[in-house]
C-alpha cells in the first residue's frame, strides 16, 4: 500500500489562514481503479484563488467543503497507470487536483507535458501554465493592447502580472508596473523590461502614475483592487480597457469592502471593464501555449519562481501572496523531479 499525505480543510479561515484551519492527514491509498492514474506531485501551485476556495462565499466554483481535501493545481510524475494513454514516468499537469503527495486521477483528464530543450519544468507552472494563460488571454482578448498605448499592471512582480507586462512590451506598449518593494521594481525594469515600476509602499501612487503615465492609461490589468485600483481608474483614458483578473487586497477581508470610489470614471471614460476566469479559455490553451513557448524560446519572456520546500509548509506559504513576499510564481516542491 502507498501512504499519502493530504491537507484537509477543517474550518473556514476568518481573515488570514491560521493554524488549525487545515490539517495534514496521512492515510493509505486504495488500489488504483481502471482508467485511473496515480500521480506523485512534484510542484504544487499556490494561488490567491486557493483562499477564495476556502471561503463559503459564492464564487465561480463551489467552495472546498469542510472535511474535504484542499483543492489546487500542480505538476507531477505518473507512478502507476491503469489508463492506456499514460505510463509510469510520464510528466503530467494534474489540473485541479488536491494538496497531496499523491493524486489518483482519471487518465483522460490529464495531459502529458512536452519536453522542450532548455525549458525547465517550472515553466509549465508559470509562462506555459495557468498563470501564463491568464496573462495571455486576459491582456490580449480583453485589454486589446495597441502599439504606443500605456499599460499599467498591478501586482506586477507576481506570476500573472510579470507575464502581462512582458506580453504588452512585445506588442509595442509602454508598460508601468506597480509592486511592493524596490527589489521587485528593479527586477521589473532591469530583467522583465518594463518601462517603469512604482513601489506603492514608498511613494504616493497617484503622483507616481502621473509622472510615468503622462498621456493617461489605456489598459489597466487589475490584480489588486482597493486603493490601487482607485488610483488607476482616476487616470484612465477614453475608451480604455480593464481586464479584471483579481482583487487580492480584499480576499482576507472579514467585512464588506467599499469601492471603487472612482467607479463613475468608468462611465465618463467609456471604459470596458470585464472580469474573467482563465478556465473560460481552456479550449484555447494550445493557442496561448504555442505563442508563449515561442516568446520564451526567443528570450522575450523572463520568469521567476519562488519555491518553498515541503508539502507541510503549503498553508503558511500561501500568506506570501498576500504579504508581497514572493517574486514570480509561488510553488511548493512536494517531491523530487525525474
Amino acid at each position: 500500500m502507498t501512504l499519502n499525505r493530504t491537507w484537509i480543510l477543517r474550518k473556514r479561515p476568518a481573515g488570514h489562514v491560521a493554524p488549525g484551519d487545515l490539517e495534514l492527514v496521512s492515510a493509505e491509498l486504495p488500489a488504483l481503479d481502471d482508467g485511473s492514474v496515480r500521480v506523485r506531485t512534484i510542484y504544487l501551485s499556490l494561488d490567491p484563488t486557493n483562499r477564495i476556495w476556502m471561503s463559503d462565499a459564492k464564487g465561480y466554483m463551489p467552495p472546498v467543503g469542510i472535511g474535504e481535501p484542499m483543492r489546487g493545481g500542480g505538476l507531477g510524475i505518473v507512478e502507476a497507470s491503469r489508463f492506456d494513454g499514460l505510463a509510469a514516468g510520464d510528466i503530467v499537469n494534474t489540473g485541479l487536483a488536491t494538496w497531496a503527495l499523491y493524486n489518483d486521477l482519471p487518465g483522460k483528464s490529464l495531459s502529458r507535458l512536452p519536453q522542450i530543450p532548455g525549458v525547465p519544468l517550472t515553466a509549465f507552472m508559470g509562462p506555459l501554465g495557468v498563470t501564463g494563460m491568464t496573462a495571455y488571454f486576459g491582456l490580449l482578448d480583453i485589454g486589446r493592447p495597441k502599439a504606443g498605448e500605456t499599460v499599467v499592471v498591478s501586482a506586477a512582480a507576481g506570476a500573472v502580472g510579470s507575464m502581462v507586462g512582458q506580453i504588452a512590451k512585445i506588442h509595442g506598449c509602454r508598460v508601468v508596473g506597480i509592486a511592493g518593494s524596490d527589489d521587485k521594481c528593479r527586477w521589473l525594469t532591469e530583467v522583465a523590461g518594463f518601462d517603469a515600476a512604482i513601489n506603492y509602499r514608498r511613494e504616493d501612487l497617484g503622483t507616481a502614475l502621473d509622472r510615468h503615465c503622462p498621456r493617461g492609461i489605456d489598459v489597466n490589468f487589475e490584480n489588486v483592487g482597493g486603493a490601487v485600483m482607485d488610483a488607476v481608474i482616476a487616470r484612465l483614458n477614453d475608451f480604455s480597457r480593464m481586464p479584471l483578473c483579481g482583487l487580492i487586497s480584499i480576499y482576507n477581508a472579514t467585512e464588506p469592502v467599499p469601492g471603487p470610489y472612482n467607479f463613475g470614471n468608468l462611465l465618463m471614460r467609456r471604459t470596458l471593464m470585464k472580469g474573467f476566469i482563465v478556465l473560460d479559455y481552456l479550449k484555447r490553451f494550445p493557442e496561448g501555449m504555442q505563442a508563449m513557448a515561442g516568446w520564451l524560446s526567443a528570450g522575450k519572456i523572463r520568469f521567476e519562481t519562488d519555491i518553498v520546500q515541503g508539502l507541510e509548509h503549503a498553508p503558511a506559504s500561501l500568506e506570501r501572496l498576500f504579504t508581497g513576499k514572493n517574486l514570480g510564481k509561488l510553488l511548493v516542491q512536494v517531491s523530487d523531479g525525474p
